[in-house]
C-alpha cells in the first residue's frame, strides 16, 4: 500500500469506524481507517489498470486516489456474474479477513484489509468494455478490494528451522498457520502465502484466499489448510477460547448488504438478519446479501473447537 500518511491519518481521524492502534511499515495505518476509505470513500482512478501478474490479468493493481494526498495501492478484482465461480469468490475474500479480526490483533493481521464494494457498470466499462453485470436487475458490478502490503516477498516465507530458533517467526507464522486452517485454504501456489523483509518483525501475509471454505481446491496444493506446526501463541489461544459459535455466525454471516435502487444501481446498506443461512449469495425483494452460509460456518467453529481440544489434550503447546 503506498499512501500520503498524514493524509490518510487525517482521513483515519474523521472516519466514523477509525480507532487509531499501532501499526508498522508492512500496514502502516490503522486497519479500521484502510478498510473504511475502500468500502465507502469516494476516489479517482488512473487512466487505466494494471494486471497484477500480466497485463489483462483478472486481478490487477490500482492506485486509489482518494483526495490529492491520499493515494492507496490496492488489489482490484471484479466478481464473476452472479458473485460466484472457482477461484472468484469475494465473500471467500473478506470472509477470510473477517475471521482473523475474532482473534488476531490489528498489528498480527494475515490477511489485508479486504471489502466488497458496488460500482456501477457503464463507468467500469469505460476502464474494461468487456464486463459484465454480477446481478441481474442491477447495472452494477461487485469488486474485491485488497489494501496492497509494503516490503514484503515471496521467498524463504517458511523455514522450519526458523520456526524453532526464532520467537518472533514462530508468533507469526503459528497465527498464519492457524487462519489458513480455519479457513480450509486450499491452494498453495508460490505468491499467495508472503512474508515481511523486516527481520526483526517477520509477519506472514495470506494474500489470495479465493479457494477455501468449501471450495473446490486448486492443482496447486492444499498444503496450508492443514496446521504444520506444533505450537502456537498463548495470547492466541486465550482469545480463540473466548468465542462463541453465535459470534462466528454474527461475523461471518452477511458480509454485506445493497439494496437495488431506484436506477438499478446498488446502494451499500447496513447488514441485516441473515435471510438465508443456506446460500452464500441471497436476493430478496430488492436487497442482495453476501456471506457465508451456514455450513460454512460451522466447518470453521468445528475446526476452531478440534484445535482448542488438541491443545488442551497436550498435542499442541503454548508459548
Amino acid at each position: 500500500m503506498r499512501t500520503s500518511l498524514l493524509a490518510l491519518l487525517a482521513a483515519a481521524l474523521s472516519a466514523p469506524t477509525a480507532e487509531l492502534s499501532a501499526q508498522d511499515l508492512n500496514i502502516p495505518l490503522p486497519v479500521d481507517s484502510i478498510e473504511y476509505l475502500l468500502a465507502y470513500a469516494p476516489f479517482e482512478l488512473p487512466d487505466d489498470l494494471t494486471g497484477t501478474r500480466f497485463q489483462g490479468d483478472r486481478t490487477m493493481r490500482v492506485d486509489l486516489r482518494f483526495d490529492a494526498n491520499t493515494t492507496v495501492l490496492t488489489k482490484w478484482a471484479p466478481a464473476p456474474p452472479g458473485a460466484e465461480a472457482f477461484n472468484n469468490v469475494p465473500r471467500y475474500e473478506v470472509a477470510a479477513f473477517r475471521i482473523q479480526r475474532l482473534f488476531l490483533a490489528d498489528d498480527e493481521i494475515v490477511v489485508p484489509p479486504t471489502v466488497m464494494r458496488a460500482l456501477p457498470l457503464d463507468w467500469y466499462r469505460t476502464l474494461e468494455d468487456d464486463v459484465d453485470r454480477t446481478f441481474r436487475g442491477a447495472e452494477a458490478i461487485i469488486v474485491v478490494l485488497q489494501s496492497f502490503v509494503n516490503f514484503v516477498t515471496d521467498e524463504g516465507v517458511w523455514d522450519e528451522d526458523r520456526f524453532d530458533s526464532d520467537p518472533a517467526y514462530a508468533r507469526h507464522w503459528a497465527n498464519a498457520n492457524l487462519l489458513t486452517y480455519l479457513i480450509r485454504h486450499s491452494d498453495s501456489n508460490t505468491g499467495n502465502l508472503l512474508i515481511s523483509s523486516f527481520g526483526s518483525n517477520p509477519r506472514v501475509f495470506s494474500v489470495d484466499n479465493g479457494v477455501a471454505f468449501n471450495s473446490i481446491e486448486s492443482d496447486r496444493g492444499t498444503r496450508w489448510r492443514s496446521l504444520q506446526v506444533d505450537r502456537f501463541p498463548a495470547a492466541t489461544v486465550e482469545r480463540m477460547r473466548t468465542l462463541t459459535e453465535e459470534q462466528f455466525h454474527d461475523a461471518l454471516g452477511v458480509l454485506a448488504q445493497w439494496e437495488v435502487g431506484e436506477d438499478e444501481q446498488l446502494i451499500r446498506v447496513p447488514v441485516t438478519e441473515n435471510i438465508d443461512s443456506r446460500r452464500g449469495v441471497r436476493q430478496r425483494d430488492g436487497q442482495i446479501q453476501i456471506g457465508l452460509t451456514r455450513d460454512e460456518i460451522e466447518g470453521s467453529w468445528y475446526r476452531l473447537e478440534v484445535f482448542l481440544g488438541n491443545v488442551g489434550n497436550g498435542r499442541y503447546q503454548t508459548f
